[in-house]
């Protein structure tokens, strides 16, 4: 997790540590517990005071509403209707039609008993054409309806800027994020974000999982743009070797950008923190011995340092 200041690091941890994990560290609690005859019960007092439990979703997985009221087509939907991309040859268009029972949706998250949600901005739904276009308002609109609802109802919202969508514009026009044009593009959007909905949002994240995202994009060729080469895969177009590391630099850097913008022009005024999601592998060496010692080293290199 990156933080803002380092007074601020035990209280960033902690709220987005809670968001991704809680549910899961009490799963694995009760798991742990189950083969005891007495189960212990974990309760909410156990935790410390201002821990948040919170769940989360992303824009494409949920949302739906694929080219309703302005919003343009993003690399997702472009994906999935190619034949053959996705099993079944399912997509998003409609997914859990979030887009439409949001408020219904809002309910359900709140019976839970959860005081954060963390969800991602759609691009393609506040700039169908990046900053080649126009921003469309109604997209505004939409999260600024959850934004609200949440607070109403206690809860805090967690907005991730980027969760894997990009409007299908970008990838056209320059090969996303494989052009350093694709950075100017983020700090756009994110400015937008932090203008439109700062005042009332704390707790930002610039991109979600970059360290998956270019391994399955990239490398895999199984996300969009479905780049790959062997022998990794047999995409028609790629190179797993040099792509990768292109991608993840532009989107270091975008994150860096963003940040320091937040950092320079909302942060003293909105008084909130903003950091990066990554997902990480632990790894260890078979044996004492140097080489295995080295392996673990360029594995975790490769998989979290960067």
């Amino acid at each position: 997790m990156v933080t803002v200041e380092t007074k601020m690091t035990i209280t960033t941890l902690q709220l987005f540590f809670l968001v991704y994990t809680a549910i899961l560290f009490s799963s694995a609690h009760f798991s742990a517990q189950s083969s005891n005859e007495d189960e212990e019960n974990v309760k909410k007092s156990q935790f410390p005071d201002g821990f948040l439990f919170g769940t989360s979703t992303s824009s494409y997985q949920v949302e739906g509403a694929y080219l309703e009221d302005g919003k343009g087509a993003s690399n997702w939907d472009v994906f999935c209707h190619v034949p053959g991309n996705i099993m079944n040859n399912e997509n998003g268009d409609v997914a859990d039609d979030h887009y439409h029972r949001y408020l219904e949706d809002l309910k359900i998250v709140q019976s839970l008993g959860v005081n954060a949600y963390r969800f991602s901005i759609s691009w393609a739904r506040i700039l169908p054409r990046g900053r080649f276009g126009e921003i469309n308002p109604r997209g505004i609109m939409f999260y600024n309806e959850i934004i609200d609802n949440l607070l109403l109802r206690g809860i805090q919202p967690f907005v991730t800027i980027h969760h894997h969508d990009i409007p299908q514009e970008l990838e056209d026009r320059y090969g996303g994020w494989l052009s350093p044009q694709i950075q100017k593009d983020f700090v756009y959007f994110a400015e937008i974000c932090f203008k439109e909905f700062g005042d009332r949002v704390k707790y930002w994240a610039t991109i979600n999982e970059p360290g998956l995202f270019v391994n399955r994009a990239y490398i895999w060729g199984t996300y969009p743009p479905g780049h790959c080469s062997k022998p990794f895969g047999n995409c028609s177009s790629g190179n797993s070797d040099k792509e990768p590391l292109i991608a993840m630099h532009n989107m270091l850097l975008s994150h860096s950008m963003a940040v320091h913008l937040y950092r320079k022009l909302f942060q003293m005024k909105h008084g909130g923190f903003i950091g990066i999601v990554v997902d990480a592998l632990m790894y260890e060496p078979l044996t004492d011995k140097e080489w295995d010692r080295q392996a673990v080293n360029r594995a975790l290199a490769f998989n979290l340092y960067w």
